[in-house]
């Protein structure tokens, strides 16, 4: 063995006793709330790769869309093969500028929170996904306070995922775990249209 290589062995079984020493230290198991927000793309996505990655363990997932139509979208096909699985509710109207309607959005924003709380209270789903919920709260179509009372009463269990630019400040604080999204370069800006199977 090289002393290159003695040395680095050295650093990484160092490195490994620190590592299974700071995992060892965590002992808290719950349900976690996770924002995913920020001005880059892959907000949802991330919060899609948690739902299979849940769905593998066998746990029963639910995903309120508040923003996004009925759209054909790729993760609606594949999560369908999952049948019961998985809960789908694609119950927003279009983007706000599409849509140009306040009363309407406020509407279809307070249809949704009524669905992800059915969810909530539903023992058999391990993780709801809140998609564009931060949109929904953005634009004051939900009572920002009434959420977040109804996030924390939760049952202990329950992992909760919020997507959307712009998440409150009384959100952030709320979460467990929040990810900011930048945006360093999309494929937007060179006139490239979205795609099926990278934008839905």
């Amino acid at each position: 063995m090289s002393d290159d290589d003695a040395r680095h062995r050295e650093k990484m079984a160092k490195r490994k006793a620190v590592q299974d020493a700071e995992v060892a230290s965590k002992k808290i198991e719950k349900g976690l709330l996770i924002v995913h927000t920020g001005p880059g793309k892959g907000k949802t996505t991330a919060a899609l790769g948690l739902v299979l990655r849940m769905l593998g363990r066998g746990h029963r997932v639910g995903v309120v869309q508040f923003i996004k139509g009925a759209w054909d979208t790729g993760e609606a096909r594949a999560l369908k093969h999952f049948g019961d699985r998985i809960a789908w509710h694609a119950l927003g109207e279009g983007f706000t500028w599409e849509t140009q309607d306040r009363a309407r959005d406020i509407a279809a924003c307070r249809n949704a929170w009524e669905t992800a709380k059915a969810l909530m209270a539903d023992e058999t789903i391990r993780l709801l996904v809140l998609d564009e919920l931060n949109i929904a709260l953005r634009y004051d179509y939900l009572d920002l306070d009434a959420v977040l009372a109804d996030l924390a009463a939760r049952r202990p269990d329950l992992h909760v995922v919020v997507t959307g630019r712009n998440a409150k400040p009384a959100l952030i604080e709320a979460a467990d775990l929040v990810t900011e999204m930048g945006s360093v370069k999309h494929h937007f800006s060179a006139g490239v249209k979205a795609q099926q199977g990278i934008e839905f």
